[in-house]
């Protein structure tokens, strides 16, 4: 009964944890991006759980350098993941992560980063996160959340043993959870263009397993100011996807906006997805991509940036999400 409550009370919380007795085919992880103010260093980490069917349980933190392109991969006894019961604050060993910090204690970053004017995905009368109504339906595949589009960084890290500050950077925080990454997706996030301004933009579509089918889904957020435009497949936006050799291309509109987004693909490196619950999937990331954005209100042109530091994945049979039409 007291898992039960715990789940519930999370899905009214998407940020914190979600697998309280959850003992197999289950995942769950959080994605913190840091970017220091000279934008030298770009590193994601992301601390998770897996429960695999072959009983193989264990915590991980994976971390991406950017712009080295490499990735490494940290095991943990899954007795060291250690989640709060009334918030999103995670004890891994001796690293821990919230929704206002990140400690690490890891052979190539050492230190801590606290985040500072955080812009959380707004909470809704039947809908809790970024899923909208979907985050009460009990058999997806994967759930998604944003814990924070934008923020300010503020601390220092040991690089390889070199002290960084990361003070005066921008940070990104979300997280997935369910059984497994989807069979293919399109992934793009950025927070850094040419305005003062506060800008993020993040685009996920994806392969979503529905009953004894599927359908394309897409959940879109720009946050430019202080104000967040939603483009998802809950709220009857429509959605085009095309694309090329080195680029990737996607349209959203609804009845007043339309958000046009080419993503240029770049060097990444390769991390580690869940299967089943199993950390066995391979998906290539890069963080040195760029994102080329125009946002109209109407047809009138009223944003348009370019995004540098853009995470980027293209994974999977991507060729069913593609579409030169408009389609919900």
């Amino acid at each position: 009964m007291k898992n039960a409550l715990l789940r519930w009370k999370a899905t009214w919380n998407p940020d914190m944890y979600h697998g309280w007795g959850r003992r197999d085919h289950y995942f769950e992880g959080w994605y913190f991006k840091i970017v220091d103010a000279a934008e030298d260093r770009v590193f994601a980490v992301i601390p998770g759980i897996s429960k695999g069917l072959d009983s193989r349980h264990h915590a991980f933190i994976q971390v991406l350098d950017g712009k080295a392109c490499k990735a490494s991969y940290h095991d943990f006894p899954v007795e060291a993941f250690q989640p709060s019961e009334d918030e999103f604050h995670l004890q891994l060993g001796t690293n821990s992560f919230s929704a206002n910090h990140l400690q690490l204690d890891l052979p190539e970053l050492k230190g801590r980063i606290d985040f500072q004017h955080r812009t959380p995905w707004p909470k809704m009368l039947g809908a809790p996160g970024i899923m909208g109504w979907y985050s009460f339906v009990p058999f997806m595949e994967c759930y998604h959340g944003v814990v924070s589009l934008h923020h300010r960084l503020s601390g220092s890290m040991e690089v390889h043993g070199e002290k960084t500050d990361f003070s005066g950077g921008i940070g990104y925080i979300e997280k997935d959870w369910g059984v497994s990454f989807p069979r293919s997706w399109i992934w793009m996030q950025s927070n850094h263009f040419e305005t003062k301004e506060k800008v993020c933009m993040m685009a996920s579509v994806a392969h979503i397993p529905w009953l004894s089918s599927y359908f394309i889904g897409y959940i879109v957020g720009f946050q430019w100011g202080e104000k967040l435009y939603r483009f998802a497949t809950y709220t009857g936006a429509q959605v085009k996807a095309g694309l090329g050799e080195k680029t990737v291309q996607l349209s959203f509109r609804d009845r007043r906006y339309r958000l046009e987004v080419t993503g240029e693909q770049a060097p990444g490196a390769q991390l580690v997805s869940p299967i089943t619950g199993e950390m066995t999937g391979k998906v290539n990331e890069s963080m040195q991509g760029v994102l080329n954005v125009r946002f109209f209100e109407k047809d009138q042109l009223i944003f348009e940036g370019t995004g540098r530091n853009a995470g980027l994945e293209i994974a999977g049979e991507v060729s069913e999400l593609l579409t030169t039409e408009w389609r919900r």
